[in-house]
């Protein structure tokens, strides 16, 4: 509790994350008895805590925390301890993903004698660099697609095929067509969109003005009804 009212930051102070742990450690302090967990006392729980995100069996984390004091732990006592851990706000379960991983760093650092409290740390530090990778890759493989698709809407934009709303590039402007006509957005000093027919993608072509509106969902919904009328030749 201390932590929390010496954070000088105002953003901690008010993460619901930080409010439920400090309402958690007022509860405790208050009411001691009233722990619904009862063979979790002293170390225990913070260990067991300390592995939440990690592929460790339960038989092991079991054999490591009954050496602690406290009543005997059954397979159960710790699985379904570890669980409410994994539900509490800002926790989550194993990565699939991480589990051979895992278990070959469990499986080595055991056979060299590595006590379990500095594998978990070992393997916390394994999942935070894994994890880190993959939102890394996510991030690369997304911006990936979304060049494929950009690239995709340019050319059936050039290649005269009717078409949603398209950039060319980094140009402000955007095109669409609709029943083989072209029509223009182009932004405005007052934040709305010109629309206007045109017979190719160009900023240089003035073309025939439509109209001012709010948005592209508004100009949209201009081109889905002007698309199909008759039109003056231009």
């Amino acid at each position: 509790m201390s932590e929390y009212v010496k954070s000088p930051s105002l953003r901690h102070l008010r993460d619901p994350h930080s409010l439920t742990r400090v309402a958690t450690d007022i509860v405790k302090r208050l009411d001691p008895q009233s722990r619904t967990w009862q063979k979790w006392e002293g170390e225990r729980e913070a260990l067991l805590k300390s592995a939440v995100g990690c592929w460790i069996p339960i038989q092991d984390l079991r054999e490591y925390l009954n050496h602690l004091p406290g009543p005997i732990l059954t397979m159960t006592d710790v699985a379904q301890r570890m669980r409410a851990f994994q539900e509490e706000p800002f926790a989550s379960y194993p990565n699939d993903d991480l589990k051979d991983g895992c278990l070959a760093l469990l499986a080595k650092e055991k056979a060299e004698g590595t006590e379990l409290p500095a594998i978990i740390g070992l393997l916390s530090e394994y999942v935070e660099r894994e994890e880190e990778r993959f939102r890394l890759e996510r991030a690369e493989r997304h911006k990936r697609i979304r060049e494929q698709e950009r690239s995709a809407a340019e050319q059936r934009l050039l290649s005269g095929a009717d078409c949603k709303w398209t950039q060319l590039g980094k140009a402000p402007q955007w095109y669409c067509r609709a029943n083989g006509r072209t029509y223009r957005l182009t932004p405005t000093s007052d934040k709305r969109w010109d629309l206007h027919r045109v017979n190719a993608p160009s900023a240089g072509e003035k073309g025939q003005h439509v109209g001012r509106y709010r948005g592209r969902g508004d100009a949209t919904k201009i081109v889905a009804q002007i698309a199909y009328e008759v039109e003056p030749r231009f």
